[in-house]
């Protein structure tokens, strides 16, 4: 890869990230967690950041290699243990409206081979030390965003037929493809593109549909929808009103379904990578909301220790539409991320409902939001379904149905 033409992409993907994903505000404190792979490009982040005007930078280094020692070797009852440090950390941080940036470069199966027990309780415990930065996001009152960049045994998964260095120089290419930072000028790209999300976004809220039902090989699957529901797309709002953009790429508008109205059965068409494992063939059935029966050809003690988060991981907390023909599924590339992966194919979500999803959402209580239909977890968990023989229909109080995919895609308006 040209050195020269690399450096303006780093450029324009740090610009971007700043910019459209968490609307960087002057004299704003940036709290970054990120993976030591991603070094170089957590520093072109920082430096622009400051000439933002950013009041400070703090960077939390992670590490997949010392998350295993410590599934391998450590106490098993420290795997349930976080200090309280780390939770005073994240109320301080979310008490001065820092935005949170995750900058990711994850090894697709890092926890491999190791034992799920003793992984399953330290995702747990994971998620429950980030509650608190969590439970600030769903509520509106931060801006957040996650980017992922690549490091050369990922590159080397998605590539396996070419030698190491053009592997990387491969996924660093899709990634900023992907990423629409491979122009000139980007932000403007990124407006453009997310205009046209929040179109469909408006679209589908003006329908109003009391039911989705998707239908694939595999998947026979009804969700209700709760009567106040939103369809989010393109981006979210804080209570402040700063309007950011927390995943890039982003391609998929969605929604939460009702908590206690999903039936039938799911087949996922990806493999998701959870907890450093790969779960494939994911096969769910769900009655009246609740996942009650699980296969997986491989990765299923993952799964079920996933399932088994909590009382609230046992239920979907969305449901989201990406088409077949969007850029990054035409690519046809399986990416082993769940970043790349969710915005190529339709997915839904084991865990929390996002409380955007529904009306005055953002302002209401846990209980309240249970009351409305939201679920709510500790969790939130993404894993792909669509495929090009994937058919959703929209159902209409009335009992009226209105295909919106067919083959996998959007029905094109006449």
């Amino acid at each position: 890869m040209n050195e020269r033409s690399h450096e303006r992409k780093l450029t324009n993907l740090a610009e971007v990230t700043l910019t459209i994903g968490l609307n960087l505000q002057e004299t704003q404190t940036l709290n970054i967690n990120a993976d030591l792979d991603a070094a170089p490009f957590v520093r072109k982040v920082t430096e622009i950041a400051y000439k933002k005007g950013a009041r400070h930078v703090h960077v939390n280094w992670m590490d997949q290699e010392i998350s295993k020692l410590k599934i391998k070797h450590a106490p098993e009852e420290s795997l349930s243990e976080f200090p309280d440090w780390s939770k005073h950390r994240s109320e301080e941080l979310v008490k001065q409206k820092a935005a949170f940036l995750s900058i990711r470069s994850t090894l697709p199966e890092a926890f491999s081979g190791l034992d799920p027990d003793r992984v399953g309780t330290f995702m747990k415990t994971s998620a429950m030390e980030l509650q608190q930065i969590s439970s600030a996001r769903k509520s509106g009152k931060i801006a957040f965003c996650i980017v992922c960049v690549p490091n050369e045994k990922w590159a080397q998964r998605v590539y396996p037929n070419v030698t190491p260095e053009e592997a990387l120089d491969k996924l660093w290419e899709a990634i900023f493809q992907m990423t629409r930072v491979d122009c000139d000028e980007p932000v403007e790209q990124w407006k453009a593109h997310i205009g046209s999300l929040l179109s469909k976004v408006d679209e589908l809220n003006a329908k109003r549909f009391k039911q989705l039902h998707i239908e694939a090989p595999g998947t026979d699957l009804v969700l209700d929808l709760p009567d106040q529901h939103l369809w989010v797309g393109g981006g979210a709002v804080t209570q402040e009103g700063l309007f950011f953009t927390p995943n890039l790429p982003t391609e998929e508008v969605f929604t939460a379904p009702k908590k206690n109205g999903v039936n039938g059965t799911v087949k996922s068409t990806m493999p998701l990578i959870y907890g450093g494992t790969a779960i494939e063939d994911i096969e769910l059935t769900f009655e009246a909301g609740k996942i009650t029966n699980v296969y997986a050809s491989k990765g299923i003690e993952t799964l079920k220790h996933l399932i088994n988060s909590d009382d609230g991981s046992h239920f979907l907390g969305e449901v989201a539409l990406v088409p077949e023909d969007s850029p990054i599924a035409k690519r046809n590339t399986i990416f082993y991320n769940t970043l790349f992966d969710e915005n190529a194919s339709c997915h839904l979500a084991i865990g929390s409902a996002y409380p955007l999803c529904i009306e005055e959402g953002t302002n209401m209580t846990s209980e309240e939001l249970n009351q409305a239909g939201l679920n709510t977890s500790i969790t939130h968990v993404d894993f792909m379904i669509g495929s090009p023989e994937m058919n959703i229909d929209g159902i209409h109080p009335d009992g009226r149905r209105e295909q919106l995919f067919q083959n996998g895609c959007w029905i094109k308006k006449n």
